[in-house]
């Protein structure tokens, strides 16, 4: 319930001043009475009457207080809202060849990749989300889904080594490109994260990214990994060791890839890099949301109009009959 005209609310401060002139009133009244003996006097004790003799005052502040609320004009709202959702459906394609265990991203490059990317699968909450992880070969971890617990728990279980090694990126695009092929969504996406070059596979990546452009799929490439060198670890009989390995992204493929799709092609170097890239596309790719809204508003200041008069119509009714004062 809401009130259309609060500043009626102003007059409750009248109601403390009516209430001490009243009992001040009272107070000062005197009445003198004269009787011969008071024998009979003190066993009288009072009577209905003088114990209920404010209550014409307090009739007359619940009216007057019940006027207010009315002029105040209470009103209730019944609204109703239709939401007309256009979601997205998104492949993330994730690079999990052993090159991805370089620590030039913290811990490690896959695993600051998952990170961002469940950050990223939490803000999609109308979009549909498959994961597609490969190194030599690629395969389906998870379909096309809105169930994003689902997404989020199988996304945390991608690990290197669950396939040959090697990095087969136009299978990977192929695998991905198939996902959505039957996807009845305006908008198709997939986001492919990789720290190599294409050395596997019987696709060529440029060839994927074809099919996927006939498909009406854009194609997000992020490159990730330091420029120059990295530090890999090596297991060796003295434990874990690193070694600074060079750091070979393909980035012109990428780029072409991408833009050959009405993508973008991004360069990651760092965990705070990855993450604004994932945010930029997140705004890219944002779902169209329209949002038709009804109001139906209801008076509700008859009620309290009512009791009001009534209050005040009991007060001037027992005033001129039981509370009756005669001069």
């Amino acid at each position: 319930m809401s009130f259309a005209h609060p500043e009626f609310f102003l007059l409750f401060l009248l109601l403390p001043v009516l209430a001490f002139v009243h009992f001040f009133r009272e107070h000062k009244r005197l009445v003198d009475f004269r009787f011969p003996t008071l024998a009979h006097v003190s066993a009288l004790g009072k009577t209905p009457r003088v114990k209920l003799r404010h209550l014409p005052f307090f009739l007359r502040l619940a009216g007057l207080s019940l006027l207010i609320i009315a002029l105040a004009r209470p009103q209730s709202f019944d609204s109703e809202s239709k939401r007309s959702i256009e979601g997205i459906d998104i492949v993330l394609c994730i690079d999990i060849s052993t090159s991805m265990d370089a620590e030039d991203l913290k811990p490690d490059r896959l695993e600051a990749a998952k990170k961002v990317a469940a950050d990223f699968v939490e803000k999609r909450e109308h979009d549909r989300i498959g994961i597609v992880p490969f190194a030599a070969q690629s395969f389906t971890q998870v379909p096309l889904t809105t169930d994003h617990k689902v997404v989020l728990s199988l996304l945390s279980q991608v690990q290197m080594r669950m396939v040959e090694d090697g990095t087969a990126i136009g299978m990977a695009l192929a695998t991905s490109a198939n996902r959505l092929r039957e996807s009845e969504a305006k908008s198709k996406v997939i986001i492919l994260l990789t720290d190599g070059q294409n050395n596997r596979g019987e696709i060529d990546p440029l060839t994927a990214a074809q099919a996927a452009q006939a498909l009406g799929i854009r194609i997000y490439a992020i490159g990730v990994g330091t420029r120059g060198t990295a530090p890999y670890p090596v297991e060796t009989v003295f434990g874990k060791r690193y070694q600074n390995v060079p750091v070979n992204i393909d980035e012109d493929m990428l780029k072409e890839i991408a833009s050959s799709t009405g993508g973008r092609y991004y360069r990651a170097t760092d965990e705070a890099s990855l993450a604004h890239i994932y945010d930029e596309i997140d705004r890219l790719e944002r779902t169209k949301i329209q949002v038709e809204e009804y109001k139906e508003t209801a008076e509700l200041y008859g009620p309290w109009l009512t009791t009001a008069m009534l209050c005040l119509g009991l007060e001037a009714l027992l005033a001129l009959t039981w509370f009756r004062k005669l001069p």
